[in-house]
């Protein structure tokens, strides 16, 4: 898959099939759109394009910069990457592009720049200017420029927003395993290892304390999790904590994953996290050692449920 950081970056001599969206969290519902895509392309001898933006549309027309989304970039590549589409732009969403009209769109945008021959939306999507024009403006675009437009069912686009808003509510509620069912794998965490206040250690559970760089990523509600941690292309399981440290009276909210069966030093190294399933509310205990008790009962739960995994 070719990937591209602007529109003007993309160029090719055959025609495309183009599909548009911010395909966030690249889930179930999201899949079928990209596979459609992908056997259009075939059919009709064509590459396939899926155009994306970032920052999100709604972090820059609306300023909501407290949106959380499901994937960073690079997670968003290596998940699309999976479904064989030629060519991905992921193009910078700003003022200036939110202006143009929709036929300015269609012309310099899909027919000019990507030699557009056919588009897969949805049948309620709106583009250009105010997001003013519709897919039938669209289909009137596509007589006059001589290409298709193929629609998304509105049933098909029930299920891609019914799972987005799912998955994001239930991240929030901690609720994993719906979560997972509606993105079709399971959601992940990457960061950098950085060096913590190293208490776990000294009740013999040692923690990696996990830094997202990424603001605007998605973590899921505060509590216990079992989890997958890849490492150097190497995986293993272990238990997550996110939250506050009650226990230790600390206020600011950290992430931090006990591994199992691991003891290698793995400060400023980038590690993925995947969430298998949340055993539990985070609380505060009288002494580090009621945590310990806790905590080895955790353990020998995880220990007994990743062999589901």
């Amino acid at each position: 898959m070719n990937i591209f950081n602007s529109i003007s970056s993309f160029t090719t001599k055959k025609k495309t099939i183009v599909t548009i969206g911010t395909f966030d969290g690249v889930h179930i519902g999201h899949k079928k759109v990209l596979q459609k895509l992908h056997n259009l392309a075939i059919e009709k001898d064509a590459e396939s394009v899926l155009l994306t933006f970032f920052p999100h549309p709604r972090m820059v027309l609306q300023q909501d910069l407290d949106i959380k989304l499901l994937n960073t970039i690079e997670e968003k590549k290596e998940l699309i990457s999976e479904f064989e589409i030629n060519h991905l732009i992921i193009h910078p969403f700003d003022l200036e592009f939110s202006r143009l009209t929709a036929e300015d769109f269609v012309k310099t945008i899909l027919v000019d720049q990507l030699n557009i021959c056919s588009i897969i939306i949805g049948y309620d999507h709106r583009f250009g200017r105010n997001r003013t024009a519709t897919i039938d403006d669209l289909i009137e675009f596509g007589t006059k420029y001589n290409f298709d437009v193929q629609q998304i069912t509105a049933k098909e686009i029930d299920e891609i927003a019914i799972s987005s808003t799912k998955i994001r509510n239930a991240l929030l509620e901690g609720d994993i395993e719906t979560a997972n069912t509606f993105l079709g794998y399971n959601y992940t965490l990457s960061g950098l290892v950085i060096e913590g206040k190293k208490i776990g250690r000294t009740i013999n559970f040692p923690t990696a304390n996990i830094k997202i760089d990424e603001e605007y990523k998605l973590i899921p509600q505060n509590g216990v999790y079992i989890v997958s941690v890849e490492i150097n292309k190497s995986t293993y399981f272990g238990m997550m904590n996110i939250g506050t440290n009650p226990t230790i009276s600390d206020s600011s909210q950290s992430i931090e994953v006990h591994i199992f069966d691991f003891n290698q030093s793995i400060y400023n190294q980038n590690i993925k996290i995947c969430f298998l399933e949340r055993i539990r509310d985070e609380e505060k205990y009288t002494s580090l050692d009621e945590l310990k008790k806790q905590l080895e009962k955790d353990k020998i739960f995880s220990l007994a449920r990743i062999k589901n995994y």
